[in-house]
């Protein structure tokens, strides 16, 4: 785990994302998914101030850990998709990945792109030697996403009152310098 302080987000690029760090203006969005009632069913409701607290927390992350969200945009519009994550947990020292697609940009394959931007910045960048990722059972899109990342079922844990699987991959020698 990187404990040095971070003040600025790493910007990322992929063919045809940007991960950047939150602002201000992607904060309705944010919400959105959040009250989004099939959202809610993985990640559980969050009014307006629920949304709020969970959106600058992970922006906050960055200044704890040297790791935390980004928010992506397709690059060709500017238009937020969703965000993605590659952070630590409270009681963790495994580096997390997380992802999450806005309704109206499913099946674009754009969860896909920014979580396997987040995952070598991960092993590239952050020498981590493992990540994980928290799935519900019955979340079939982000269990298609973690098997394309190469992430495997290791056992199951409970979050938040709920019983999730925990998928894991460990950093190859050939991830271990940046590309």
């Amino acid at each position: 785990m990187n404990s040095e302080f971070i003040t600025s987000v790493p910007c990322l690029h992929t063919e045809r994302l940007r991960l950047r760090e939150y602002r201000r203006e992607d904060f309705g969005a944010f919400a959105a998914h959040l009250a989004d009632p099939v959202i809610s069913a993985h990640l559980g409701p969050a009014d307006g101030h629920a949304a709020w607290r969970i959106f600058c927390s992970q922006a906050g992350l960055w200044l704890i850990h040297g790791a935390g969200w980004w928010a992506v945009e397709e690059k060709q519009t500017g238009r937020l998709v969703g965000s993605v994550g590659a952070f630590f947990r409270e009681e963790s020292t495994v580096m997390e990945l997380g992802w999450n697609t806005y309704r109206a940009f499913w099946g674009r394959g754009y969860a896909n792109e920014a979580a396997a931007a987040a995952l070598h910045h991960a092993f590239a960048f952050q020498r981590e030697p493992k990540v994980r990722a928290l799935i519900a059972s019955d979340n079939a899109s982000s269990l298609r996403v973690a098997r394309r990342l190469g992430l495997a079922y290791e056992t199951e844990t409970e979050i938040h009152g709920k019983t999730v699987g925990v998928y894991t991959r460990e950093r190859s020698m050939a991830q271990a310098l940046p590309a």
